[in-house]
């Protein structure tokens, strides 16, 4: 009993130290930071309590689905996009036309190998911008390299073999977008080198720190090459993965046999789908805040990115909501063809330019729905600095990563010393579980925290309208 009551105590003692400690850190603000205060809690307690964007990212995922460019159901994204923004509230919606690639997957593809009088299925899909195979396949010897400068060292040993990239993620790297940085070359660049030298075809493990059984579509790209050059590129499950490495050891003159129908289409067009609340103050500067409205084939685009996407437009919502009237002029964009092109952001950013408008900030969610962590900082080292001193007004949401780094792929062409560019960053371990997979769905997203995402967002959006203008090296 003794013992139990010694725990009682322990656990009231320890509560009412984080009371005083909470308390201590109010006490210390000033009486605007008191204000950006009790603000952000409105934020967050109202994103928790009567947030929309886990209905409108179920609505998106589930009767629309897969969104590459070029499709149908991008098409129809356009129009959701669109009326959803007309239906939360905006003061003006438009649709920004683009031309963007348009390249289909066409019938599943096959891959397989034997061994020991065995045939093995490979999980296996095309990459994106790859050629299709012959209609009947390509079969051959499998020669298996761990970097682009490896098979570059093979040189003419590459002629009429399928090269297989095998360098894994680096495990030991903690956020899990290094480790991806750290190997996707060999998925966008393998066929360039192999090409060169006359390769059958290229297989590449997928990008995940996962063992499973999901092959990871993305990106490829030829290069200079020639057409005559281009070859066949796939990407294999990571255990698929592992487990050929095993065999080619084991037997390495086995034969592995690739089947694709991908094609690429002519130019289609489409639209970035935008809204803005005007500012109230300064209309002419533009915070802009956005995702992208594509995604690859083969899932629902949940966490890739349909959680930016809603999340952009709740912190919208989130100002209507709570009558936050901006003093800047707040736009919400739907970036269009982020994942094979970026065709999207580069219109925005030509028009933006030709339109002589002023941005003088930007935020994007392209990360993921996980739990919030914080953000990446691209900007000049005065409003750097800016950002960071707001850590005493995030952090009790778990925002604690103030960091120097990049953005986002859609936000970045607005890049210059007199635009603060923000990257909204998750928790990425569980990620690349889903990335470019047919994995990538709706029940993969957790509810709240997709709605603390929105908040954080909505948060910082808060505080970049409020200080950052009065505080930036642009002049009037």
């Amino acid at each position: 009993m003794k013992n139990i009551f010694s725990f009682l105590f322990a656990i009231i003692l320890l509560f009412s130290c984080n009371s005083g400690k909470e308390k201590t850190q109010l006490e210390q603000l000033t009486i605007e930071e008191k204000i950006d205060s009790t603000n952000i809690k409105s934020i967050f307690n109202t994103a928790l309590t009567e947030g929309k964007s886990y209905e409108w990212l179920r609505d998106l995922t589930q009767n629309i689905g897969a969104r590459l460019s070029g499709s149908a159901a991008a098409e129809k994204a356009v129009l959701w996009g669109e009326k959803l923004m007309k239906n939360t509230g905006l003061d003006s919606v438009w649709l920004q036309p683009v031309m963007v690639p348009h390249w289909v997957r066409g019938e599943k593809e096959v891959a397989n190998y034997t061994v020991n009088n065995k045939k093995k299925n490979v999980p296996v899909c095309a990459l994106g911008f790859s050629v299709a195979t012959p209609e009947e396949g390509i079969l051959a010897e499998v020669i298996e390299v761990k970097s682009i400068q490896e098979a570059r060292e093979l040189g003419e040993k590459m002629k009429g073999k399928i090269i297989f990239f095998n360098r894994p993620f680096d495990n030991t790297l903690i956020n899990t977008f290094s480790a991806y940085g750290g190997c996707v070359d060999q998925r966008v660049q393998g066929a360039i080198v192999a090409g060169e030298y006359d390769a059958k075809g290229v297989i590449v493990r997928s990008m995940t720190n996962s063992i499973d059984d999901f092959p990871h579509t993305g990106t490829m790209s030829y290069g200079n090459l020639p057409k005559e050059k281009h070859i066949p590129a796939a990407a294999i499950s990571s255990r698929a993965a592992n487990i050929l490495s095993r065999d080619l050891k084991e037997n390495p003159t086995l034969k592995f046999f690739l089947k694709q129908h991908c094609k690429t289409l002519p130019d289609a067009p489409s639209f970035n789908v935008i809204g803005e609340i005007k500012g109230t103050e300064t209309p002419e500067n533009i915070i802009v805040v956005g995702g992208h409205l594509d995604s690859w084939d083969l899932g629902e685009g949940a966490h890739d990115d349909g959680t930016g996407i809603v999340q952009s437009l709740e912190v919208a919502y989130l100002f209507k909501k709570l009558q936050i009237k901006p003093k800047n002029t707040l736009r919400v964009v739907f970036f269009m063809n982020e994942e094979n092109g970026t065709r999207g952001a580069k219109k925005y950013a030509e028009l933006a330019k030709l339109n002589k408008e002023n941005h003088i900030g930007g935020l994007e969610s392209d990360s993921g729905g996980h739990t919030p962590r914080g953000f990446s900082i691209d900007a000049n080292s005065v409003n750097t600095q800016l950002l960071q001193s707001w850590k005493k007004l995030l952090s009790p949401y778990g925002l604690h990563d103030l960091i120097k780094g990049g953005s986002g792929a859609d936000i970045y062409p607005l890049k210059s010393d007199n635009v603060t560019l923000v990257g909204y960053k998750p928790d990425s371990q569980r990620y690349f579980d889903y990335h470019h997979t047919s994995n990538d769905t709706f029940d993969k997203v957790n509810k709240r925290e997709l709605e603390l995402g929105s908040a954080s967002m909505a948060s910082l959006i808060y505080l970049m309208d409020k200080y950052l203008y009065s505080n930036t090296v642009i002049k009037p």
